[in-house]
């Protein structure tokens, strides 16, 4: 998939090949994103992208489409049609400049229209307020939370459970075309 929307960066999704991978573990360990995150081992990624119930993208953005960030799926064979966005992570040079709303644009669309998803969900810690923003003005809405169940270097965070459903998707939408 790529991106059309102006004053953004040509932008697509490509699915993410185990050569990438060094990639997306580097984008997971930058220490500007950590804080942000509960990252995964490479043997982790390598199952993301050879297992059937997940789609595992990489994020290219720029006139020469380099690689930017990642995206992950699971739940895609769901029985309940429930897809969680697992993780969307982007270089901290890339944030700020409409990229990750296009990806949740796509992935949004990905998991209601090809996957059939009824639910599309996400967690995101309580301390990442700007990813919270962007899940609301997405659409994303806050279903609750799980108070202190992730380890910090702090102590511990929250993290705060979205969910869109599929006429609320379907919704948005339709008021855009």
């Amino acid at each position: 998939m790529s991106s059309p929307a102006s004053g953004v960066l040509p932008t697509r999704l490509r699915p993410t090949m185990l050569s990438d991978l060094e990639f997306v573990i580097s984008v997971e360990q930058d220490e500007r994103n950590r804080p942000f995150i509960t990252p995964w081992d490479r043997t982790q990624h390598e199952g993301a992208v050879r297992f059937p119930d997940f789609r595992h993208f990489i994020i290219e953005a720029g006139s020469a489409y380099p690689s930017v960030g990642f995206a992950i799926l699971q739940g895609c064979r769901n029985p309940h049609k429930s897809i969680e966005l697992k993780r969307i992570v982007l270089q901290p040079e890339a944030q700020g400049r409409g990229i990750g709303s296009a990806c949740i644009r796509w992935l949004a669309q990905m998991a209601f229209r090809d996957l059939g998803a009824h639910r599309f969900w996400l967690d995101v810690k309580a301390r990442n307020t700007r990813a919270q923003a962007l899940y609301q003005r997405e659409g994303f809405i806050e279903e609750g939370r799980l108070r202190e169940s992730v380890r910090a270097d702090d102590g511990y965070d929250a993290l705060i459970v979205m969910s869109m459903l599929d006429r609320e998707h379907a919704a948005r939408r339709d008021a855009t075309a």
